[in-house]
């Protein structure tokens, strides 16, 4: 059978994991795809790279289909996200020489405690903090700007946010260029071992269930490419799910350490794939409950309410009119397309497209096309909840 090819970016992360297993386990073989990972330098480069056309597909910032699709930050296009690849897994971290003077002010050093570690971080930092994100359009800068922004001590000018690839991250922390940083794994657990770091949050502690990276493609591709795209979408659906199954963790681990793609040591992979995260050299691993969710819970499903957040937060952050970029946001993750290429498979979907995202604090019985679904907790840390009430049958 020839195989159709297809070109997908991406940046080396353990959240690249399902395109590495669809890959390497022949997930996309199976599905009649050829496909070819191409390492990108930075989240700019593979902006570029998929607007221009040079690659087909791409392992993507959540927030970046919104932001191409709006036209905010260097390359503009429409973008298609087809589905969420992972949930969580990002990692907040600080130099140990902040984390000392946190402890000082009273910080108790646990790794699931916003309010705390926030009061501590301002209390401690009389100067702004420079923070690094991996870039400037990315949940990591939404999530740290809804924790950080709307606390009492957190006055014009305490926060300096620089943009840093993940791969340098350990590095700028350990030149002084940063005092904390929010980068994705394995980045964060490098810092530790290498830049006397201490991690101090993970993202799911401000918002229990963010969407983190997505499959974008070009509207254009996705309607000159269906068929591809829905095999694409099937290939890495199966291999999220495969992921997620606890006794494939070991084999996932050995498979990412022997890839080529991240080219990174096995100790520094493990913990976003097991949840046992190591927060500062020399200390006992902590148990993460969701820290990385590649399938489960419906991770793979393109929640248009979870755009929509996203464009409230670049909105405010940018001085965008919130209902035009909300509606931009949500036409750009493309639940109809997810719907029509899993349905065949009996893949149990949710009853409708939006929900209240933060409604949920626990495990959560939905309505679906098959009746099996759980969703949740997807609680915000401080209680909010967004969203109106879904246009569908809603979700209870």
């Amino acid at each position: 059978m020839r195989l159709t090819p297809v070109n997908c970016g991406f940046l080396p992360l353990v959240d690249s994991a399902p395109l590495i297993v669809a890959q390497t386990l022949k997930f996309a073989a199976q599905e009649g795809l050829d496909l070819n990972l191409v390492r990108q330098p930075s989240w700019s480069a593979l902006r570029d790279m998929l607007a221009l056309g040079h690659l087909d597909a791409a392992h993507m910032l959540s927030p970046m289909p919104v932001v191409m699709s709006l036209g905010l930050g260097g390359l503009s296009a429409k973008i298609d996200a087809l589905m969420v690849m992972s949930v969580n897994g990002t990692v907040i971290g600080a130099s140990n020489a902040l984390a000392d003077r946190m402890r000082e002010v009273g910080w108790a050093g646990g790794f699931g405690d916003p309010v705390g570690t926030a009061n501590a971080l301002l209390a401690a930092s009389p100067t702004p903090l420079r923070i690094g994100v991996p870039f400037p359009f990315s949940m990591h800068r939404l999530l740290l700007n809804y924790w950080l922004q709307s606390h009492p001590a957190c006055s014009d000018g305490r926060l300096e946010i620089v943009t840093i690839p993940p791969p340098r991250m350990a590095e700028a922390l350990a030149e002084g260029a940063l005092d904390v940083f929010c980068v994705g794994e394995p980045w964060g657990s490098i810092a530790v071992q290498r830049a006397d770091a201490t991690l101090l949050l993970p993202s799911s502690a401000i918002w229990q269930f963010s969407p983190e990276k997505v499959l974008g493609v070009r509207h254009e591709f996705t309607q000159t490419n269906p068929r591809t795209c829905e095999a694409l979408m099937r290939a890495v659906y199966n291999a999220a799910r495969w992921l997620d199954v606890p006794d494939n963790k070991p084999l996932a681990i050995e498979i990412l350490t022997r890839s080529r793609h991240l080219d990174v040591a096995e100790q520094t992979l493990e913990p976003a794939i097991t949840g046992r995260i190591v927060t500062r050299l020399g200390t006992p691993a902590v148990d993460s409950e969701n820290f990385l969710m590649f399938h489960r819970q419906a991770a793979n499903f393109p929640w248009r309410s979870q755009a929509a957040w996203i464009g409230e937060q670049l909105a405010q952050l940018h001085g965008l009119d919130p209902g035009p970029a909300q509606q931009t946001a949500k036409d750009s993750f493309r639940s109809d397309l997810y719907r029509r290429a899993l349905g065949p498979m009996s893949v149990d979907l949710p009853g409708a497209s939006e929900k209240l995202e933060g409604a949920m604090v626990h495990r959560t019985a939905v309505a679906s096309t098959r009746g099996h679904m759980i969703l949740g907790p997807d609680a915000f840390f401080d209680g909010a909840i967004f969203g109106a009430a879904p246009s569908k049958a809603p979700i209870t």
